[in-house]
């Protein structure tokens, strides 16, 4: 049995802030993870998909310009584009044992389950501990299906050797509709089955359509309200089965991915032993990040119950749980909107509140919806579709929502994010002199009057 100050499940941006930060403070700390260490975003998430977006939006953007100035398109070689995304995720867990090892942070490989309040047993070693972070992320929904096992996961999805002809995903967030943007403009035919009746539902109804639309045009064939209810076949040869308006029906394909959401990947913690409550989005945590029901316990990331799964969040979750560990709990999650967006191609992006969230509160709000493929910044790359909506507070000028569609909206909706932070209001943010022709200088075009 081993003692430390801090024991860290989860080696991702938040374990990783967190672990650091202690051990940088002169407490001892160990750090445990099940996976390769790194965390998903780097080797099996945000970072890899966005290497291989890098090369669908240069064979988007040549089809464009065909008869604009371009004589031919590209296309994608997949097993070179692994390659080369194999060079910046293959190094990530050397590089992150190598440089928790010269810290002084003790690695342990292996699943953490806790044997009670303040100790942790990985396989045959036991951990005791002051304090306990939770970092361990999410992992993909069981589906409780027939042939569930059938089915590929993101992970596997960007590790193929060769992309497949067919692919159908199971799904219709983020994970379903990048991939599905990489896999169509890599030459794949693509089926997206939705259970909703809309995708992205956390976005933009209106913008989301547009998006939908575009890509019904590309060839991605999207069902909505499309119920799966099985898998079948072998390898290379699989049906999909599902339900849709009370009848029956089947797609096939060669590939079948899960992008049917994900869970706070907890399972194997057996955290009744710890006294740590969980609810449906995660680990149960007060304004601390702290375990209400075990407090030498705190949750921060992807596995926590508050906040989006996003990157920035769990790294900024981190820094708050470091700071209550060494210092007593002073330091209080802030729910400020945060931006995030959807790489396809082109991107979806968003911050703040949608038109429905602004009518369900009551809130009285100035709305701009435009569709802006005639506009220079769209019409310059000759791209089908582009548009927004912005929301703003009638009484304080507040912009209260932004949803972008278009190259470049990644980038311009971290200017609305600034705005939202500082309280700039929109009038202000108008009257900005922007770089021209940027997509930034059509940022005052975007402003309800």
């Amino acid at each position: 049995m081993q003692s430390f100050d801090l024991v860290v499940i989860g080696t991702g941006s938040a374990g990783k802030t967190v672990a650091e930060a202690v051990r940088k403070a002169g407490k001892s700390v160990a750090i445990i993870d099940k996976l390769p260490f790194g965390g998903t975003c780097s080797q099996r998430g945000c970072d890899p998909k966005k290497v291989l977006v890098g090369a669908a939006e240069v064979v988007a953007r040549s089809a464009q310009l065909v008869g604009k100035g371009i004589d031919h398109t590209t296309s994608i070689h997949w097993p070179d584009l692994i390659q080369f995304k194999k060079t910046f995720t293959d190094p990530i867990p050397e590089n992150t044992e190598e440089k928790f090892t010269e810290q002084g942070i003790q690695i342990v490989h292996g699943v953490a389950t806790f044997v009670s309040d303040n100790t942790i047993r990985v396989g045959d070693d036991e951990l005791v501990a002051k304090n306990i972070v939770i970092a361990t992320g999410h992992r993909p929904q069981t589906l409780n299906i027939p042939g569930e096992e059938l089915l590929t996961d993101s992970t596997g999805f960007l590790e193929l050797p060769e992309l497949p002809q067919e692919i159908v995903m199971v799904g219709g967030g983020y994970i379903a509709f990048e991939f599905a943007h990489v896999a169509a403009r890599a030459g794949a035919s693509v089926t997206i089955l939705h259970q909703g009746k809309r995708p992205l539902e956390g976005f933009d109804a209106d913008v989301v359509q547009l998006l939908v639309e575009a890509m019904r045009a590309l060839g991605i064939f999207i069902v909505l309200e499309a119920k799966v209810t099985a898998i079948e076949g072998e390898p290379n040869k699989l049906t999909v089965q599902y339900e849709r308006d009370g009848a029956n029906h089947t797609a096939s394909a060669n590939l079948v991915v899960h992008a049917a959401g994900r869970v706070a990947d907890v399972e194997e913690l057996a955290l009744d032993k710890a006294h740590v409550e969980v609810g449906k989005k995660g680990v149960l945590v007060n304004d601390y990040l702290q375990s209400p029901s075990n407090p030498i316990v705190y949750a921060c990331g992807d596995v926590a119950e508050k906040g989006l799964p996003l990157t920035p969040l769990a790294s900024y979750e981190g820094k708050i749980v470091a700071e209550n560990i060494l210092g007593g709990n002073k330091k209080m999650y802030s729910n400020d909107p945060v931006p995030s967006t959807v790489f396809t191609v082109p991107p979806l992006a968003s911050i703040g509140l949608t038109e429905e969230q602004v009518k369900k509160e009551g809130r009285k709000a100035k709305i701009l919806f435009q569709e802006t493929a005639g506009w220079y910044s769209t019409r310059r790359i000759n791209e089908a579709v582009s548009g927004f909506k912005t929301i703003v507070d009638e009484d304080s000028d507040q912009i209260l929502g932004a949803h972008l569609l278009g190259s470049g909206s990644e980038e311009v909706i971290n200017l609305f994010a600034l705005a939202m932070k500082h309280k700039i209001t929109a009038k202000a943010m108008g009257e900005m002199l922007f770089a021209y022709p940027t997509h930034s200088s059509d940022l005052s075009s975007m402003l309800p009057d």
